[in-house]
């Protein structure tokens, strides 16, 4: 497998510099992946392509996936609104081409107001899938249009909520260019799942394994509460079988990334330094 990060490096290519990546290279990833936001991608030019793109090639690095950043729901019932979102995802694409990017990552979003991965009702109507599979289905095309693979980042608490769900939903849209992104983490709903996760992280595999392209290593904390809480943690710091997780992905993707995302950059050093560790000792070769 391969091992990179989202991190260190700013979501606008325009503002990343040789320093911000040299922190990368002296952990000895081989990609720094970032979001870019959907107000900055229409500014970009060929000269800033171009620019970033030295960058990479002096340092040796690769972008993994690049991120397309916006607010809107891709199953809003307003058509309008999907519209808008649509004409961003399709620059994003664009860009990512540019940029040489090995995917291009996208989010559902969600019909509650208050934030893209946050729950609500309206988003699990049937109708809402339907609309979801449509706006995919465009993406798609422009996808396979640029020749560009689009992965989709799943969460338990959104309309892709399930290991099922994900399949249903790439088998529908029935394009090569769509896949999800292997975010295992993102897919324990219980307690029980979460202390027998072998046999969760087989499940998640066995499903959507197929159907992945790129990966996010991270682990589980139980967190304390009344209610359940199920956080993220840095590699090898949780309850997870993140052992189980890496060799998964090495028969899936020998050659497939995964990527140390959603930790602050004092914690990545050490994150990437676990990785390693239970990698080697899961008999799994990161080159």
């Amino acid at each position: 497998m391969r091992l990179g990060l989202v991190g260190f490096a700013p979501g606008d290519p325009r503002a990343i510099t040789a320093e911000q990546l040299d922190r990368a290279c002296a952990l000895d990833v081989t990609s720094v992946c970032y979001h870019g936001p959907g107000d900055v991608l229409f500014d970009l030019t060929k000269a800033d392509y171009e620019r970033v793109n030295n960058l990479y090639d002096e340092k040796g690095l690769e972008l993994a996936q690049f991120g397309v950043g916006y607010s809107e729901c891709l199953f809003d019932p307003d058509k309008d609104t999907r519209a808008h979102v649509l004409r961003t995802i399709h620059r994003g694409i664009e860009v990512g081409v540019a940029l040489r990017a090995g995917c291009v990552l996208i989010r559902t979003g969600s019909l509650n107001p208050t934030g893209s991965y946050n729950p609500s009702p309206e988003n699990h109507k049937t109708e809402r899938l339907e609309t979801l599979v449509d706006t995919l289905r465009r993406v798609a095309d422009k996808a396979e249009k640029e020749g560009m693979t689009i992965v989709v980042e799943t969460h338990v608490l959104t309309i892709m909520g399930s290991p099922e769900i994900n399949q249903q939903v790439i088998e529908a849209v029935g394009s090569v260019r769509m896949r999800v992104v292997m975010d295992y983490v993102n897919h324990f709903q219980s307690l029980e799942q979460v202390y027998n996760s072998t046999d969760r992280l087989n499940h998640i595999f066995d499903i959507m394994g197929p159907i992945s392209t790129v990966g996010h290593v991270k682990d589980i904390k139980m967190s304390p509460g009344l209610v359940l809480h199920i956080d993220e943690e840095v590699p090898g710091a949780g309850v997870l079988d993140v052992a189980t997780a890496l060799q998964r992905w090495e028969q899936h993707h020998p050659e497939g990334y995964m990527l140390v995302e959603h930790l602050p950059e004092e914690k990545i050093p050490n994150a990437v330094h676990n990785v390693r560790k239970i990698a080697q000792d899961a008999g799994v070769k990161i080159h």
